[in-house]
Formats: C-alpha cells, sequence, structure tokens
C-alpha cells in the first residue's frame, strides 16, 4: 500500500512535529493537506500523552492493541520504538498482538487490552463487567481516561490505514522482536 493522497507540501509549521520525530512523519505528509487536521491531531495526541490517570505501560499496550486490530503498521512501529525509549517492558510489548495467547500479562493488563479491543470493534462490544472490574482498578478518572486514549488511538490508526500511511522504520534499532498484525 502506498499513500492514498499525494504529499503535503510542508512549512514552516511543522517544526515542532519534526523535532519530535526527527523527520516529518508519513501520518504529517499526508494529512498535511489540511494544516488544522493534522495540527489538531498531533496536538491531541500529545495532550493525551500527558494524561496522568493511567499507568503509561497501560496507554502504550491499549494503543498497540488498536494498531493490531485495526492494522495500522506506522502505529505499532513507532509504539514499539516509544515503548523502548520510555523503558517499558519490550517483551510485553512485543506480545500486545497476540495478548491473548501470551503469558506476559497481569490480570489488569488483560482487562485494559481486552477492553481496548471492545471500544475498537464496530459497533463497540464493551460490557458492563468490562467497565465495573476497570472502575475498580483504575477509578472513575482512569476509566475515562483509558477510554478516550482508546479513542484518540482509533482516531489515528484509522486515519493512517485509510490514507495508506505504512511504517517508516522507527522500530529498527529497537530491541523489541517485532510480531506481526492481527489479521
Amino acid at each position: 500500500m502506498t499513500l492514498r493522497v499525494p504529499k503535503a507540501e510542508i512549512d514552516e509549521r511543522v517544526q515542532p512535529i519534526v523535532e519530535r520525530f526527527g523527520k516529518v512523519p508519513a501520518p504529517v505528509e499526508a494529512s498535511w493537506h489540511s494544516p488544522d487536521v493534522a495540527l489538531a491531531t498531533f496536538d491531541l495526541g500529545g495532550r493525551a500523552a500527558g494524561w496522568d490517570g493511567v499507568d503509561e505501560s497501560l496507554k502504550t499496550f491499549a494503543h498497540m492493541a488498536v494498531s493490531a486490530q485495526v492494522g495500522c503498521g506506522w502505529c505499532l512501529d513507532i509504539a514499539y520504538f516509544m515503548a523502548q525509549n520510555q523503558d517499558l517492558d519490550l517483551e510485553k510489548a512485543s506480545e500486545v498482538p497476540r495478548w491473548r495467547e501470551s503469558e506476559a500479562f497481569t490480570p489488569l493488563e488483560r482487562r485494559v487490552l481486552d477492553y481496548t479491543e471492545a471500544v475498537t470493534a464496530t459497533p463497540p462490544t464493551v460490557t458492563d463487567e468490562m467497565s465495573e472490574a476497570l472502575l475498580e482498578d483504575l477509578g472513575p478518572r482512569g476509566l475515562v481516561e483509558l477510554t478516550a486514549y482508546i479513542g484518540f488511538a482509533n482516531l489515528a490508526t484509522r486515519n493512517n490505514v485509510a490514507l495508506g500511511v505504512e511504517s517508516e522504520g522507527f522500530s529498527a534499532d529497537c530491541e523489541v522482536p517485532l510480531a506481526g498484525l492481527v489479521p
């Protein structure tokens, strides 16, 4: 798959994004045809990353689970890179796309991943039992932030897949044995 839109002409407003990633990321090259959309998406992503009502590893694993379910290679690629840079458990990160078969995850992580898949499904398949368990684990703030974070991950992954954005090799230097996407 290749970009389904031509690469956009980039201007100086993209500089903060370049500083963060070391280059113009493919999602920006695709979405910069509407700088308002590109900037709003990256602004929301930055804000979501700053929410601290849920442990960073739970948010990262949730984003990876959305990426695997939706089929966004770019998001998995950058998530592996971020997991290494955030000193997260790289064994677990590599197992997220096949978390149900893996023994690497705690019961809480499994509940988060199950909830993530349920939120991401079309239509969503979240149950009262899932929400109640996570409400007990994370509290109201944590559940709200996790749910919104999963919503953001769906926005990013679905935009990337629809626009033909592919992996750029961010994870090439990681020590994470990359897993394949879930069909």
